[in-house]
């Protein structure tokens, strides 16, 4: 069984997912005539602006859910390994990717806001790739194959983020808590278990007020302790960034031969961080309480630059400017060591680079630190998991007509969670890291294929996003006047909008009262 399921992670996370997630940036990127430089000002303006309603979050909480599963373990962990396997050029291929990786994260996440909907249990927006791929072209032939399409995506969703992902990072927060101060796994298990249940049965909400609490916190105390050292050393700034470029291209002579390894590593892992075009996004995109859907899309693009060019640049800056690494050959760490750096031998390839390098600041401030950071980073991880897990559940659930149903499904998701959490923090999970993958890597599949194919209403959505702003208009969403079908969530709106108006114009008439 666990050669199966390492021999399909293979196939799913082949070379051939990299360059489908790099084809479309690229793609994208043409497409929106480079957006995620040009728009830089409405990314900025919407997270300053959005609004919250009874339905749904503001642009910010809906950001903070995003980067709550953005931001995890693998901004520690993921760049230290891709600084191993390829060098410290493979930095510089993770900010490509994110910069490409923007586009498409704008794609998605405007398409999850078009074809959003009410859930009609909470009143709260949902939507995301499940509820586009259903929707796009339900009007025409292929409608029927597209809704078998979206359940697809939705039963693989469920999977990796109701059990196997979740177990896996609460697996991380044990051992770190433990490792850092002899913590036993079960009494992490008790608390992260109590304190998710009290989170997660407050809903979307009180996800989102959580998220918005924490994410800024950790990502912003996580930044600052990368520039305390950065400005320690501030003579190794200019060789830092100049290391970094040289050896993305190969001009390094001490990383020499390792162009192949850079590209490939800064690539699955820059893919892997951000997790544009992976379908994670959309779910909290459509949450967001927003008056047109590229505004969402904006919002969201920028979140690809916090989670890989603040958060993973700082990793990266705490473990070179240190020179807190190694790099070994053949991609392992059996492989021969290329640059031993000033790391102990015994450090393995992981968190513990990042141990040492912040230990240069303050001696034994290190391992506390992480395990802070990871503890943190792996919570709200899970945290959004559980919000991915129910957004999809809910598509499910709209063919459900019995509401106690619904609901009892909820809440059987919820303790599932729960028990995920509580089973992965005291126990190693296993074939559980390779399944976590296959079902990501399988949604990241089937969602870039789609928003190939989709894209058309998110670019008429940004076009039309743009005539409006430069007609002095706050601009409003009316997916009729730009021929997109199926939107019905937004037809009401207009409607709802159109009556809302008539009636203060009639209530102002001099002929009443």
């Amino acid at each position: 069984m666990s050669a199966f399921l390492d021999t399909l992670n293979s196939l799913i996370w082949s070379p051939a997912l990299v360059f489908l997630c790099l084809g479309a940036g690229i793609y994208f990127t043409l497409a929106t005539k480079f957006l995620q430089i040009r728009c830089i000002p409405d990314m900025l303006k919407q997270l300053k602006d959005g609004e919250s309603s009874d339905s749904g979050v503001s642009s910010f909480q809906s950001l903070m859910i995003s980067l709550a599963g953005r931001v995890g373990v693998g901004n520690i962990a993921g760049v230290a390994t891709a600084i191993a396997f390829g060098g410290p050029g493979a930095v510089f291929w993770m900010w490509a990717v994110a910069l490409l990786g923007s586009a498409t994260s704008f794609v998605e996440c405007t398409l999850a806001q078009v074809y959003k909907e009410k859930d009609q249990d909470t009143g709260e927006y949902r939507g995301g790739p499940a509820y586009y791929i259903e929707k796009a072209y339900k009007h025409t032939k292929v409608g029927p194959f597209m809704v078998v399409y979206g359940i697809v995506f939705a039963v693989a969703m469920i999977l990796a983020t109701s059990y196997f992902l979740p177990g896996i990072q609460a697996n991380g927060v044990a051992a770190a808590v433990q490792n850092a101060w002899g913590i036993e796994v079960g009494w992490s298990a008790l608390v992260l278990g109590g304190i998710l249940a009290i989170i997660i049965i407050g809903g979307v909400k009180r996800i989102a007020n959580f998220a918005s609490l924490v994410v800024p916190f950790m990502a912003a105390a996580y930044i600052i302790f990368a520039i305390i050292i950065l400005i320690m050393n501030f003579n190794q700034i200019p060789e830092v960034f100049g290391m970094i470029f040289k050896s993305a291209f190969g001009a390094e002579q001490a990383f020499s031969g390792l162009l192949g390894s850079a590209i490939m590593w800064g690539v699955k892992r820059g893919i892997y961080s951000n997790e544009a075009g992976q379908g994670t996004g959309p779910q909290s995109a459509a949450a967001a309480e927003v008056s047109h859907p590229a505004k969402q899309g904006f919002v969201q693009a920028f979140s690809v630059y916090i989670d890989t060019l603040f958060v993973c640049s700082a990793t990266a800056f705490i473990i070179i400017s240190t020179d807190m690494y190694k790099v070994f050959e053949d991609e392992s760490e059996d492989g021969p060591v290329r640059y031993a750096g000033s790391i102990p031998d015994d450090v393995a390839v992981g968190p513990g680079f990042v141990q040492h390098g912040l230990d240069t600041l303050l001696a034994g401030f290190g391992p506390s630190f992480v395990a802070i950071a990871i503890a943190f980073f792996a919570f709200t991880t899970v945290l959004a998991y559980y919000y991915m897990a129910e957004v999809n559940l809910t598509y499910f659930n709209r063919w459900i007509s019995n509401k106690t149903t619904r609901r009892a499904l909820v809440w059987l998701l919820r303790i599932l969670l729960v028990v995920s959490v509580v089973v992965g923090a005291t126990t190693t999970p296993g074939a559980a890291w390779a399944l976590g993958d296959i079902g990501v890597g399988a949604t990241a599949w089937l969602n870039i294929i789609a928003i190939l194919f989709l894209q058309v209403p998110a670019l008429k959505c940004l076009k039309d996003y743009s005539a409006q702003k430069a007609a002095g208009k706050d601009p409003q969403f009316d997916p009729e006047a730009l021929g997109i079908k199926n939107a019905e969530f937004w037809v009401e709106r207009k409607v709802a909008r159109q009556e809302a108006a008539q009636k203060a114009i009639a209530e102002q008439s001099p002929f009443q009262g």
